[in-house]
């Protein structure tokens, strides 16, 4: 599955993409939506700059959105359901669940 990852935080893309590649998927970490062929499926921390400005355009084509951030950052996890990310995780659930978050899709 092509997966795309919207991360500012280094740590966490680098564990994503290795994550995502040992799983078999195709990943790649991006700043900006891509001209190319849609991802199936889009993680984004919720915590990052430009996430409000990249939910809906990803939404409009028809890639599934899972949007993260850390369990006590209550405020950002609301954030997410409001901007209408398909799925909402605590950093956690990412870590330990990201194939059940994947099935979805």
């Amino acid at each position: 599955m092509k997966v795309w990852i919207f991360e500012d935080n280094l740590m966490w893309s680098s564990r994503l993409l290795q994550t995502l590649k040992s799983l078999g998927h195709e990943a790649t970490v991006e700043a900006q939506i891509p001209e190319s062929e849609p991802a199936k499926v889009a993680i984004l921390n919720l915590a990052s700059k430009n996430f409000a400005d990249l939910v809906p355009p990803l939404r409009a084509a028809g890639v599934y959105t899972i949007c993260h951030a850390g369990h006590k950052e209550k405020d950002l996890l609301e954030l997410g359901r409001e901007a209408g990310c398909d799925a909402v995780a605590t950093n956690s659930e990412l870590t330990y669940k990201i194939e059940k978050l994947l099935e979805r899709a």
